[in-house]
């Protein structure tokens, strides 16, 4: 059998977990979250998925304007709400390096303040890339500090990019393995709760016999 090691590096690049955007932040004294009704605000959440100890590596390009101050916080959707950094009053190109502490969807929230007189409609427009998992790793910089030729580095590449497909597949297969344990133990519990309904109607169609046939005797209506 033979192995295209090109070909396949093509296909996996299409699995690559780089988020490029480029959009207008909007300047207001009290920034409020974005909604689906007004989408350019003053704060603004990028949400994208990694995998548990995944290297995050977030850039923004942010031009100098006057009055104007931008904010970056990352964090996570997890239950816990981890914040991993944040960082007041980015200027140019400002890279932020963060390792996920579980598999969940980490958030890029950024933030602009205006701070001048009046009530000027000003806005910045920022870049901004973010780098997940094997494409966050410099592999420039590895080839350099161990002489690797190119081929090399292209399998290192392909290593991490197979790497975290494995870990993902493993992530959803737990994922699934804890959906069916909590829909059988859901089930149980449905299963149980309509044989107590069950016994109750029963028990109470009993008692309303018995009740209307002692009514009946104290009327003489029966024997």
């Amino acid at each position: 059998m033979i192995i295209r090691t090109p070909a396949l590096f093509f296909f996996l690049s299409f699995l690559s977990a780089t988020y490029a955007v480029k959009f207008d932040l909007v300047a207001e004294r009290n920034p409020k979250p974005s909604t689906s009704s007004t989408p350019l605000t003053a704060l603004l959440y990028i949400w994208n998925f990694a995998a548990a100890h995944s290297l995050v590596i977030v850039t923004a390009n942010v031009p100098t304007e006057a009055e104007q101050r931008v904010d970056i916080e990352i964090l996570d959707g997890s239950e816990r709400g981890n914040v991993y950094l944040s960082k007041k009053d980015i200027k140019g190109e400002t890279r932020l390096a963060i390792t996920t502490h579980e598999s969940a969807d980490v958030g890029v929230c950024l933030t602009n303040h205006y701070e001048g007189s009046g009530n000027a409609k000003v806005a910045r427009v920022v870049d901004l890339d973010v780098d997940i998992g094997a494409d966050a790793i410099d592999y420039n910089a590895i080839a350099n500090q161990e002489s690797l030729s190119i081929l090399e580095v292209e399998m290192r590449k392909l290593e991490a990019v197979v790497k975290e497909i494995v870990d993902e597949v493993g992530y959803l297969q737990r994922r699934e393995m804890k959906m069916r344990d909590t829909n059988e133990s859901t089930n149980e519990r449905v299963k149980n709760f309509s044989i107590l309904i069950t016994l109750g109607i029963i028990g109470l169609g009993v008692w309303q016999v018995l009740h209307l046939r002692s009514f009946f005797k104290r009327k003489y209506l029966i024997d």
